[in-house]
């Protein structure tokens, strides 16, 4: 392993870890990843199906299912009729758009603190470099949307997974 490969790793990790500690709720109450991931997916493609959000998302049937449930239970996400008798569409309540795009922030706070040491043409260099990595994280539309599925929609107006959009 080279030592670009191991900072890598090391920075990558490192934020990971910042990120999913990075608390949005009420009353110092977090939501575990995959809850935020889903109120952040769910801002950006509203009306989506159980199957469509768990595949997305990495999850199972009944993963995502039960995710799902627990959105819904908190008054995050309602399910209303969809294409067919068998499927529901998935839209986030006012509760959970406030609570989304509270994610957002919190991600933001954490990644302009990580930022914070960089130049304004260090951060530029690295921009470019990032949108060259990122474009060969996914060939195909799931993958990319599994890739995206935290991300702020309206600060990449240029993705590098285009088939997410």
């Amino acid at each position: 392993m080279s030592r670009l490969e191991n900072l890598l790793g090391a920075q990558s990790l490192a934020l990971a870890d910042r990120l999913l500690a990075a608390d949005v709720g009420p009353a110092g109450t977090g939501l575990p990843g995959s809850d935020r991931a889903a109120l952040v997916t769910l801002l950006a493609h509203p009306g989506q199906t159980v199957r469509w959000l768990g595949d997305v998302l990495g999850l199972t049937s009944s993963g995502g299912t039960r995710l799902v449930d627990r959105l819904v239970a908190a008054g995050l996400v309602t399910r209303t009729a969809g294409g067919d008798a068998r499927q529901r569409q998935l839209r986030l309540t006012r509760s959970g758009t406030v609570r989304a795009r509270a994610v957002l922030r919190a991600r933001q706070a954490v990644l302009s603190e990580v930022l914070a040491t960089l130049t304004e043409e260090e951060r530029h260099h690295l921009e470019e470099l990032l949108a060259k990595i990122v474009h060969g994280l996914a060939a195909t539309r799931m993958p990319a949307l599994r890739v995206c599925r935290m991300c702020d929609r309206e600060a990449c107006d240029q993705c590098p997974l285009q088939h997410t959009v």
